[in-house]
């Protein structure tokens, strides 16, 4: 009989502990109550991901370039076919192709004025590289404070009902903030994808201007060597 009582006991403890484990909720459930404040960083989202994706595909194209492209520049050139070099510059569609061709256009010229020509078209060329990436900067800065504003919104809405009602059970206020708090993490983690984002497509594009700048230089080289 002792035992049967010590076994009804321990199962009524399971079932006590059971009954005040926490409940799971999902994660839409969660982000569900972070309220209407939850859209604008939903939007901030999608853009930041849009943009990511529009320029890391536009930036690897461009960022391609034969590894002979410079070599058959440079025979066409000594050659003097400069008809040729030109053709296949026009005909490439990167920034280091459109470089040289203003530099083929300029051929003739002094030097200075060959590298302020292609300087130029370096200058228009990263600034297309860098389109939108200002985007990615500002969603990085504005989201967490969007994610605080719906925090304090938040609180000052729970003080006021708990004000309101006269109710002040802990299990009140901390299910209220916790609640609250969604909309500062949301709002954290997308600014941290943000940023993230930003810094990886600026490696990126200081990969490509390296890529300009190796061009550039090669390409003068090449205008001075038959005058070694």
């Amino acid at each position: 009989m002792g035992i049967l009582l010590q076994v009804a006991d321990t199962a009524n403890k399971i079932a006590n502990a059971a009954a005040a484990a926490p409940q799971k909720i999902s994660l839409w459930s969660l982000l569900d109550k972070g309220g209407w404040l939850m859209y604008p960083l939903y939007l901030l989202l999608v853009i930041a991901i849009f943009v990511f994706v529009e320029r890391l595909i536009a930036i690897r194209k461009v960022s391609r370039i034969e590894p002979n492209f410079m070599s058959i520049i440079r025979d066409n050139i000594m050659s003097g076919n400069i008809t040729a070099a030109r053709s296949l510059a026009r005909n490439t569609d990167n920034p280091v192709a459109k470089i040289i061709d203003k530099g083929l256009q300029r051929i003739g010229k002094p030097i200075d004025a060959i590298e302020k020509s292609m300087e130029s078209v370096g200058r228009l060329e990263m600034y297309k590289l860098e389109r939108n990436l200002s985007v990615l900067s500002l969603i990085a800065g504005i989201a967490p404070m969007f994610g605080f504003l719906g925090t304090i919104v938040g609180m000052i809405q729970l003080f006021y009902e708990i004000n309101s009602t006269g109710n002040f059970e802990l299990g009140v206020i901390a299910g209220g903030i916790y609640v609250k708090m969604i909309t500062s993490g949301s709002g954290l983690i997308i600014g941290l994808i943000a940023y993230v984002a930003h810094n990886f497509l600026s490696v990126q594009v200081d990969k490509t201007a390296n890529k300009m700048e190796v061009a550039s230089a090669e390409f003068i080289d090449i205008l001075q060597e038959p005058t070694k």
